[in-house]
């Protein structure tokens, strides 16, 4: 770790740099320069000079043009709230399975649900239960940093599960909705791992749908 004790432009330069596009919060921030008092003084100072961005209060990120570094949504939306991962139409909308632009950055997370306005977008957070979590998840790493994102499976299963007043009994009505509300990717859809959906139909919400789901997939 990079520790500040003289020439505080060119060590402030040197830590931003080093974080690149790391959400960092205050009190991590202060530990590099401890000779400022007040764990808030030197993020106000950089926020003032434009340096890094605030993300929500006590959480920064370093201003791309100052790293080179695009700001990655995905990894805001991991360390805004969490526990969390990114999921629903924003994770389809990034493995590719959904043709529409997603305009708000859905994630899950074992906290209450909650929304944040942020200079990077919406970001929405659904609750779920601890058990039902941890199914299908996994780590992206790019660029040298990772965040955490649901499985395509886990993905779809959450959309069906938290999209409000979607009810669908049918196998019919399973494939309408992949074909027609979603524009899915039926040519991949036969790929998905049947046991990942399995998982979530025992564990969360809207059972039915998600056992037809699984016999659309089964043929």
């Amino acid at each position: 770790m990079i520790k500040c004790t003289k020439n505080y432009y060119i060590c402030s330069m040197n830590v931003l740099l080093r974080l690149g596009n790391i959400p960092i919060d205050s009190g991590v921030l202060a530990s590099f320069f401890p000779e400022i008092v007040g764990k808030n003084q030197k993020a106000s100072a950089l926020e003032r000079a434009g340096q890094i961005i605030r993300v929500k209060r006590g959480l920064y990120v370093v201003n791309p043009e100052l790293s080179g570094k695009a700001v990655s949504t995905e990894l805001v939306a991991n360390r805004l709230y969490g526990p969390s991962y990114v999921s629903l139409q924003t994770a389809l909308r990034y493995y590719g399975l959904i043709p529409e632009t997603v305009y708000r950055v859905q994630s899950v997370t074992v906290k209450h649900s909650r929304s944040f306005e942020t200079p990077f977008g919406y970001f929405d957070y659904v609750a779920c239960t601890r058990d039902y979590f941890s199914i299908g998840i996994t780590h992206i790493v790019k660029d040298g940093y990772s965040f955490v994102i649901a499985t395509p499976e886990k993905a779809l299963c959450d959309l069906i599960a938290y999209t409000p007043n979607l009810n669908l009994r049918y196998r019919k009505q399973v494939l309408s909705y992949l074909e027609e509300d979603l524009r899915f990717d039926m040519e991949a859809f036969p790929k998905l791992n049947v046991d990942i959906i399995r998982q979530c139909a025992q564990m969360g919400k809207k059972k039915n749908t998600l056992n037809l789901l699984i016999k659309l997939l089964q043929g």
